[in-house]
């Protein structure tokens, strides 16, 4: 009866002002409800109501008390409900895949990545079937409460929905509906981005945003993206393509920093390497060729990033992706805000930080997009 009961509140759609506590507890990994109150302008009276009826429903739960240091009695901590439902992430990569099963916590509970000579569908959902038995034979508990899948992939969108221009790598999944495509064969709702958006969405969930709440993605992988976070929301664009970041340095006039490039510098010092996941997955931040690289894309890191803080005047830009931590470490010293410095105080910048979320970023992200389609609304 409960397991009925527990899938009959998974259909009702939150209202706006719960996905706002929902966001906000999850971001901050627990509030309590004064907390919540000064987060989301909502009022003491409206928190505490939508807080009982989340609770009732499952979403939340109450932990201990935590005093405040002030008169009065501590204020009772709430929490995300981990257990209330699951979600499939999937991030498609040129030579290799990543999935995830993510709890409605944000954890990630199931993780396998797969390397591939060849990004055939028949290859590709073979492995996403093939995992997702694994993670659902595992825990029983998801095979019911899984509320869908999302997909992260490289390349533009097409249509502001789900279609993509990826590269010649994935041209079994170019121009064609993806979320649509992926439906049919998991048999879930699915959703799909480019794979900077999603990380970006991940991220704002579950690693910069709970300190940031307006930051750029820069996601650095085989080629060059990424997402703008604005008040906690992605900012889509007009035709879902806003934060295509390596758009800004056109390839005919500039060498694009990315990890294809870093995997040439790396080869032609001598590294033995046959692709980006082996690279990744034996990185070495001390490798000759990797200060080569650095120096190489350390002035159009600052380029894009001094242009991000002109333009989008964010709190924060994050560098991310499938960019090792070691390398963001060397890198991000590199990088130089361009600023005139007039007088004694010079114009707010942004930080810049790698990223503060594991395994893959698109995964992840990817797997945010069900949770937040469904229950923690984020979408400008």
């Amino acid at each position: 009866m409960a397991g009925r009961e527990t899938i009959a509140h998974l259909r009702q759609q939150p209202s706006d002002s719960e996905a706002r506590i929902l966001g906000i507890v999850l971001r901050n990994a627990g509030a309590t409800q004064p907390e919540i109150v000064q987060a989301s302008t909502l009022s003491q009276q409206s928190v505490s109501r939508l807080v009982s009826d989340l609770v009732g429903r499952n979403a939340l739960i109450l932990g201990s008390r935590r005093g405040n240091g002030r008169r009065g009695q501590p204020s009772v901590e709430i929490g995300i409900n981990p257990q209330y439902a699951y979600s499939l992430g999937i991030a498609l990569m040129t030579d290799a895949m990543s999935i995830v099963l993510m709890d409605f916590a944000g954890n990630v509970i199931g993780h396998e990545h797969f390397t591939l000579p060849v990004m055939s569908r028949k290859a590709v959902f073979a492995c996403i079937l093939e995992a997702r038995d694994r993670f659902l034979e595992s825990i029983p508990s998801a095979r019911d409460r899984l509320v869908g899948a999302g997909i992260g992939i490289l390349g533009p969108c097409l249509d502001g929905k789900s279609r993509f221009n990826p590269p010649r790598a994935l041209d079994e999944f170019a121009m064609v509906p993806i979320d649509e495509l992926f439906a049919e064969q998991l048999d879930l709702p699915c959703w799909a981005e480019s794979d900077g958006n999603a990380a970006a969405v991940g991220e704002c969930f579950l690693g910069a945003g709970r300190t940031f709440a307006n930051f750029v993605y820069i996601y650095v992988a085989a080629g060059l993206g990424g997402g703008i976070i604005v008040n906690h929301r992605l900012l889509r664009g007009s035709h879902g393509n806003s934060g295509e970041i390596g758009r800004m340095l056109p390839w005919r006039n500039f060498h694009i920093p990315t990890l294809e490039t870093l995997l040439h510098a790396l080869r032609k010092a001598g590294v033995e390497l046959d692709g980006i996941s082996t690279m990744l997955d034996r990185f070495d931040p001390d490798w000759p060729g990797i200060d080569e690289w650095i120096a190489s894309s350390r002035d159009q890191f600052s380029l894009i990033t001094s242009a991000i803080a002109a333009l989008v005047d964010p709190d924060a830009i994050v560098f991310g992706g499938r960019l090792p931590q070691a390398l963001a470490a060397k890198l991000i010293p590199a990088i130089e805000l361009f600023d005139d410095a007039r007088r004694e105080t010079p114009r707010p910048l942004p930080r810049i930080v790698a990223s503060q979320t594991n395994y893959d970023a698109c995964a992840i992200g990817a797997a945010m997009l069900p949770l937040e389609q469904t229950h923690y609304s984020t979408m400008l």
